[in-house]
């Protein structure tokens, strides 16, 4: 028995509290995660994990050897990486996960930058405005926005996305501009909704003006749970859309769209790079998220440290 991969494997299945995730995470078949575990339980001399048909419990005795063990990991990690040429380099691979406009419009152009300064880090990304399970996704970090309500997770702010809202002239042509963000709410013109991924529903905006604070919702026909399909419906002049600065600015130049309600102010929306406690946060790992953090500071500063 390899003691390092019966330990991985181990502290896997507890984090995904399955052997079948714990195995596609870890590129084991289920056959060897088991039978790791067996002879780890087997050398200690005590019962790690209480299986059912159905799910995968922890015992007393493993969760005080799951504390341990990632303590070891991580102290093995460390040992590695503490090496003159692994800190001055940092490598390995990194899975994270960001929102699909994030991605598209501000990390992906920046990679050949990161890429230059650390050119052995190999980064999976996931791209998408869903919620992931971090943990038994086996992801190391993600960048979301708005509240992070995990208790679970640390969550980093590095941000805070300036909101307005926004039309495209095709939209503005056909149904005039709205003189007041009520109106949406009981005439002819109509949003795009964008479906959040908590709940699957649209919520209202809170605006403010001259002490005055109202909510807006609007009435849609079309609603997306993605933020490029949202912009494009916005583009082809289905709605009102919401937008942060970032996404409404290359459009606003081209003057594919056009800025609305300009005198009412939105509530900002904060931007969090959020990972798990238990996991270390290892070199590559810390080096990512600074440059996140970096990267975000220029297109969406902090507004209030």
């Amino acid at each position: 028995m390899d003691r390092f991969d019966a330990m991985q494997a181990f502290v896997r299945v507890v984090e995904t509290r399955s052997f079948t995730r714990a195995a596609d995470t870890l590129h084991m078949s289920k056959t060897t995660v088991t039978q790791l575990i067996q002879q780890l339980e087997s050398r200690l001399r005590v019962r790690l994990l209480n299986r059912t048909t159905r799910k995968v419990n922890v015992t007393a005795d493993g969760a005080a050897y799951y504390e341990r063990a990632i303590r070891l990991l991580a102290d093995l990690d460390d040992a590695e990486t503490s090496l003159s040429s692994a800190a001055a380099a940092p490598r390995g691979r990194l899975r994270v996960d960001v929102p699909s406009p994030f991605a598209r419009m501000i990390l992906v152009p920046a990679l050949p930058a990161f890429h230059a300064m650390y050119p052995d880090i190999q980064i999976d990304m996931g791209v998408s405005d869903r919620v992931i399970d971090i943990i038994g996704e086996n992801v190391d970090c993600v960048v979301r926005g708005g509240t992070i309500t995990d208790e679970s997770l640390v969550a980093r702010h590095i941000g805070d996305l300036r909101l307005g809202a926004y039309a495209a002239p095709t939209y503005l042509r056909r149904e005039g501009e709205p003189a007041h963000p009520r109106t949406l709410e009981d005439s002819r013109h109509r949003v795009v909704g964008f479906l959040w991924w908590r709940s699957g529903k649209t919520y209202p905006y809170v605006m403010h003006r001259d002490g005055v604070t109202i909510t807006v919702q609007g009435r849609y026909d079309y609603a997306f749970d993605d933020g490029n399909a949202y912009l494009a419906a916005g583009l082809a002049g289905l709605g009102v859309i919401w937008l942060p600065e970032y996404m409404a600015k290359p459009a606003l130049s081209d003057g594919t769209l056009i800025s609305l309600f300009q005198e009412w102010r939105f509530d900002p929306m904060p931007m969090y790079v959020a990972y798990p406690p238990n996991r270390h946060v290892s070199a590559k790992l810390r080096v990512f998220i600074d440059w996140v953090a970096q990267l975000t500071e220029s297109h969406a500063p902090v507004l209030n440290p």
